[in-house]
């Protein structure tokens, strides 16, 4: 499979592709300035498979559709860093390593703004002024992840800026959710080779910061988590997050790793090669914007 045949399949699933991926074609070289004598098919054939996963969303999103997705969850991470930090739950002993995930989601922040311009959601633009408050909620945000519900800040982690080992759970449910997030849209910004390489270069950085969530977990926390709990994603659900606080907290984190049990990639039953543990240690899952706004940010994130 070559890159033009690629477009060409793409432009099949979407007649619109075409006129719709560049939306600032001054700013951003259409990756078929490459030319036709580029090929793909050094690349694994798991890449299509990744492709097809990430493009089969319910409607297909513009580049700017992508791009205020990613800023939605980026506003909601950064705004849970800063509350934190102002909130004085970091040790001294952690203090500089999430004073810099925090520095990390905020540049996140006003980068994809940055490119977004004039085209930055309504929604998005109040959420970039929600105030840092005594509480774990506000006009926005419900950071107990009880923001389907009717009392705020009365969630399943509602002690979560008062408990380091709940505030490091949220954490690694945060940034596990980004690393799959934006490998699910990836697909959608082949057309635009500098917002691709900065989206993955963002979920690569979303990566770093989930192991080494996960890692403080076992460090300042062992006791809340599992016995086999990794600094990666094993399995599935509960297995996956090591989330136990209690059987709310556990149903709001579990959609996170659905999926992530999956041990088939490119057509091959990879578990048929190695153990079942090891296959699905071996590759992230995409998510779809829709399932991480339905059944996962929603928890967390204010509709007004």
């Amino acid at each position: 499979m070559d890159l033009l045949n690629l477009i060409n399949d793409i432009q099949v699933a979407d007649p619109e592709f075409a006129d719709r991926i560049s939306p600032r074609r001054a700013a951003i070289k259409n990756i078929t300035s490459f030319g036709s004598k580029v090929a793909v098919a050094a690349l694994p054939f798991a890449f299509s498979t990744l492709f097809k996963k990430a493009y089969g969303q319910t409607a297909t999103p513009s580049v700017n559709d992508v791009l205020n997705f990613a800023l939605t969850a980026e506003l909601t991470e950064a705004s849970f860093y800063n509350t934190a930090v102002s909130r004085g739950i970091i040790p001294s002993t952690d203090s500089a390593a999430i004073g810099l995930i925090q520095k990390d989601e905020n540049n996140h922040v006003n980068f994809i703004r940055g490119i977004l311009a004039g085209n930055e959601s309504n929604a998005n633009k109040a959420r970039s002024t929600a105030p840092i408050v005594a509480c774990n909620f506000n006009t926005w945000f419900d950071f107990s992840g009880g923001a389907k519900g009717t009392v705020p800040g009365a969630g399943p982690f509602a002690d979560v800026f008062n408990s380091y080992p709940i505030f490091l759970a949220v954490a690694q449910a945060f940034e596990d959710t980004g690393v799959r997030a934006y490998k699910g849209q990836a697909g959608f910004l082949k057309g635009n080779k500098t917002v691709l390489t900065a989206a993955l270069d963002i979920h690569s950085v979303e990566a770093r910061h989930a192991s080494y969530l996960r890692r403080l977990r076992l460090l300042r926390a062992p006791s809340t988590v599992p016995a086999d709990f990794r600094s990666w994603v094993t399995g599935d659900m509960t297995t996956a997050s090591g989330i136990t606080v209690s059987t709310a907290a556990t149903a709001a984190t579990n959609p996170i790793y659905f999926g992530e049990a999956n041990v088939t990639q490119g057509g091959v039953n990879i578990g048929g090669i190695v153990s079942t543990k090891a296959a699905t240690e071996a590759f992230d899952e995409p998510l779809t914007s829709d399932y991480v706004v339905t059944n996962i940010l929603s928890n967390f994130l204010k509709t007004s």
